[in-house]
């Protein structure tokens, strides 16, 4: 007896219905885009208003604070440069002052030793040697005069030569009066006492002799005002 074949059964009953693909969850690889809020809406180049507002804020402080430094900068540097200059003048006025002080202890110094000087000078004009030991004797004295006026030199003191000069009232301090026409009026015929510089300063004036024009001789001021008052009268 041949068994019945069995037919296949109908299984579209016992299948699940099979989701069209489109109803198919997203794979794990799939990126889910969900909508910002406002309140999170940023960029690189956006940043949110209270934290830009929060920058601007800070930026003023600091220029503020910038212009403060540099302001205070610029007293400090005025207060420098004030500083500095008053130091150089303090300075330059040490230096002067010294100077000044140097200069009047060495003019008292050596003008007290001018009056030794012009005792060598007036042994040498008077004293007249008569024999070799005098002779001698000069040498020796006029050798120590030498060396004394070489001296005077290395301090920086020169002596006057005003014969034959113009009287200067400044350099000059007149004795006597002589007429003459060999000169002309207000020339220094002598020297009586030498006058001596120290430097470019006087160290003591000269007591000179100087000419004035003889009786009767008109001289070039006054020719000059008879002129002038000739001229005057003629006009």
């Amino acid at each position: 007896m041949i068994e019945d074949q069995k037919q296949p059964q109908d299984t579209s009953d016992n299948l699940e219905e099979i989701p069209e693909l489109s109803d198919r969850p997203s794979d794990s690889n799939s990126v889910v885009q969900e909508t910002p809020s406002p309140e999170e809406s940023t960029t690189e180049n956006n940043l949110p208003k209270e934290e830009l507002q929060e920058l601007h804020q800070q930026i003023a402080t600091l220029t503020e604070q910038l212009e403060k430094q540099t302001k205070q900068g610029d007293n400090f540097k005025g207060q420098y440069i004030r500083m500095a200059a008053d130091f150089e003048n303090l300075q330059k006025r040490t230096i002067k002052e010294k100077e000044e002080l140097e200069y009047q202890v060495k003019r008292k110094t050596i003008n007290e030793l001018l009056a030794v000087v012009d005792n060598f000078e007036r042994a040498r004009s008077q004293i007249k040697p008569s024999n070799d030991g005098e002779m001698a004797i000069h040498k020796a004295y006029q050798g120590v005069y030498k060396n004394f006026v070489d001296g005077l030199k290395k301090l920086g003191v020169s002596a006057m030569r005003p014969e034959g000069q113009p009287f200067d009232p400044n350099m000059h301090e007149a004795m006597f009066q002589e007429e003459t026409s060999e000169y002309p009026e207000g020339t220094v015929i002598d020297q009586l006492v030498r006058g001596y510089m120290l430097g470019d300063r006087i160290l003591r004036h000269a007591m000179v002799k100087v000419a004035t024009a003889p009786e009767g001789v008109i001289t070039s001021e006054e020719e000059s005002s008879q002129e002038e008052l000739a001229s005057n009268q003629d006009n």
